[in-house]
C-alpha cells in the first residue's frame, strides 16, 4: 500500500497503481508465478521478416472493436503467459482468414508443446506457432485450461483449426538481436494482432494510464499480444500500444495495458524486441 500510495501521489508519472490480486506477493513470488516468457527461435516456420514498406500507415487502429480478439483469459498461477499470447495472434489471423472468432485451447499447448516449451515453467510464442503448423488445434471448451501441465489430449478433444491453416511466422526485426522499427511494429499491427515479449516485472500493481520508457526495463519475461495502437489527446507523448494480457479482466484496463510508442530502440518495455505474427494458408476451420 505504501508503494502504489506513494506512485499515485507522483503528478509526473504516466501511469496509476491499485491493488489487485497479486498486492499480497513479494516481486519474486509474483515473477516466479506469472512470468513465463522463454526467448528460443524456431527457424524452421520463419517466413522472413515483416518490413515497412513505406506505406501509409493508419492513424490507430483496435483489433478488439474490430471482432478479432477473445476476450480477455486468465492464466493464473501458471506461467503459461506464452500459450495466451500464441492462441490470441493464432485466433486474429483465424478471423482475419476466416471471418470466424474462435477461442482456442491453451491447455493443448501446455500438455502437448514440449520439450522445448515446458507447459507452466514457461515457453516461446514461435515454438508455439509451430505446434499449431504442425497439428489440428482445438476449441477452448472441448480443452479447457486448468492451469497446471498435463498429459496431452489433444486427440479427444474438438479439432477446430485443420493442420495446414498455420504455414509459417512473420518476425519483425530479428528476434532478441536487432529491435523491429516502430513503423515495422504499426505495420503489422494494422494486419493483425502481434505476439511479442515484454519485461512486466513492473505489471504487478498497474491500474491505468501509459508505461514510460523508465518504467520498466526491456529484460523480456512475459508473452502478450498487441492488438492496436493510438495516440491519446492527439499529441506525441500520447502515441501508445494496446496491449493484451492474460491476467484477467480484474487486472489493469480490464486486462489490457498500454506501452509508450515511439521511442525507438528496444520499445517501452522491450515490446520491439521479439514480435511475430502467423501467417495463414487456405485451409479452413470447422466451427
Amino acid at each position: 500500500m505504501k508503494t502504489i500510495n506513494a506512485h499515485n501521489a507522483n503528478s509526473s508519472s504516466s501511469f496509476l497503481m491499485k491493488t489487485n490480486q497479486f498486492s499480497d506477493l513479494t516481486p519474486a513470488e509474483f515473477n516466479d508465478r506469472f512470468l513465463g516468457f522463454k526467448a528460443s527461435a524456431s527457424s524452421d516456420v520463419h517466413l522472413g521478416e515483416h518490413e515497412w514498406q513505406g506505406e501509409n500507415l493508419p492513424e490507430d487502429v483496435d483489433w478488439v472493436t474490430s471482432g478479432a480478439v477473445t476476450p480477455v483469459k486468465n492464466q493464473g498461477g501458471c506461467g503459461s503467459c506464452w500459450a495466451f499470447s500464441t492462441t490470441g495472434s493464432l485466433e486474429g489471423a483465424i478471423q482475419l482468414a476466416t471471418g470466424e472468432l474462435v477461442v482456442l485451447a491453451e491447455q493443448q499447448l501446455v500438455d502437448c508443446d514440449g520439450p522445448v516449451n515446458r507447459g507452466c515453467q514457461g515457453g516461446s510464442m514461435d515454438i508455439g506457432l509451430r505446434y499449431a503448423k504442425d497439428h489440428d488445434f482445438c476449441k477452448e471448451e472441448s480443452y479447457p485450461y486448468e492451469a497446471k501441465n498435463g498429459d496431452c489430449r489433444a486427440s479427444s478433444c474438438t479439432s477446430v483449426v485443420k493442420k495446414g491453416l498455420i504455414t509459417g511466422v512473420k518476425e519483425i526485426g530479428i528476434p532478441m538481436l536487432v529491435p523491429a522499427s516502430e513503423q515495422a511494429l504499426q505495420s503489422a499491427v494494422a494486419h493483425q494482432p502481434v505476439s511479442v515479449g515484454v519485461d512486466a516485472a513492473k505489471f504487478q500493481n498497474y491500474a491505468s494510464g501509459t508505461f514510460e520508457v523508465g518504467d520498466c526495463g526491456t529484460k523480456l519475461d512475459h508473452g502478450v499480444l498487441v492488438v492496436g495502437y493510438g495516440t491519446d489527446n492527439g499529441t506525441e507523448a500520447g502515441k501508445y500500444w494496446k496491449v493484451k494480457n492474460s491476467w484477467g479482466p480484474a487486472w489493469g484496463m480490464d486486462g489490457y495495458v498500454k506501452l509508450r510508442r515511439g521511442v525507438g530502440g528496444k520499445g517501452t518495455c522491450g515490446v520491439l524486441v521479439n514480435p511475430s505474427y502467423p501467417v495463414t494458408g487456405g485451409v479452413s476451420i470447422t466451427v
